[in-house]
């Protein structure tokens, strides 16, 4: 059955599920969360309620006591009190950093070609290879901690290019969306078509495990991921962007 097309909110679900912390505390107006050194999604604080300023420095407190620096995710045009958080955050002196695009597409979309011969597979538990790839793009071991807390349809994704491994991948399934992360190609191998083929061997893996959709985020800056994704007709979706606290240097 095909599932009807993920709004915002159940993409950020999916985003959550397929890539969760290590520890998620829902208290007062906010979803704190323990990272463990697994990066700043796993990591920010989303608003969940209607908040108060008072209740930013709680946040605050709360994350520097988890030993964690005060972090924010702002969900772009996904409710109000986001859009206010990242006003009075920007007031507070919190800069805004790395804006992220989500992409969707059909499953469909993705399997209309067949994958060529030794090119893209999709395997769990990941090849050592594997691991020494995502490596050479510091996605290294508490990120791969992050692989091993989900729960559901998981599987990780090898590239080769001319028989010689060059690329690795992790995709997830929750709630008939694939959420494809941590894609790595190495530098000598880029620009050959690869990231599609990758790409679509999630699909194909998705479709299997009867996902309707598959999803991705990229960091607007990444321009060459965003020409991949609009090259497999994948569509911008929405997005968002963290507010962090900037070191102060001493005069």
């Amino acid at each position: 059955m095909i599932q009807s097309k993920p709004d915002l909110p159940r993409l950020f679900s999916v985003l959550e599920a397929t890539w969760p912390a290590a520890a998620q505390i829902d208290t007062g107006p906010w979803t704190l969360r323990e990272g463990r050194g697994g990066g700043k999604r796993v990591s920010a604080a989303t608003a969940r309620a209607p908040w108060r300023l008072d209740d930013v420095s709680a946040a605050e407190t709360a994350m520097r006591l988890m030993g964690q620096d005060p972090l924010f995710m702002i969900r772009e045009s996904l409710t109000r009190s986001d859009q206010t958080l990242d006003v009075t955050l920007d007031s507070q002196g919190y800069d805004a950093v790395d804006a992220t695009q989500l992409w969707l597409a059909p499953v469909s979309a993705l399997c209309e070609r067949p994958l060529p011969r030794v090119c893209a597979f999709t395997i769990w538990e990941p090849l050592a290879i594997m691991h020494d790839i995502w490596a050479e793009g510091d996605i290294t071991e508490p990120r791969l901690a992050v692989m091993d807390r989900v729960t559901g349809p998981k599987t990780g994704i090898f590239g080769r290019v001319s028989d010689s491994p060059a690329g690795s991948g992790f995709c997830a399934l929750h709630e008939g969306t694939a959420m494809v992360h941590a894609l790595h190609i190495l530098p000598d191998h880029r620009g050959k078509g690869l990231g599609g083929w990758m790409m679509r061997a999630a699909a194909f893996w998705a479709r299997s495990k009867g996902a309707s959709w598959i999803a991705c985020a990229s960091t607007k800056q990444n321009t060459a991921a965003s020409a991949l994704y609009q090259s497999l007709r994948m569509e911008a979706v929405g997005g968002y962007h963290y507010r962090m606290l900037t070191a102060k240097e001493d005069p």
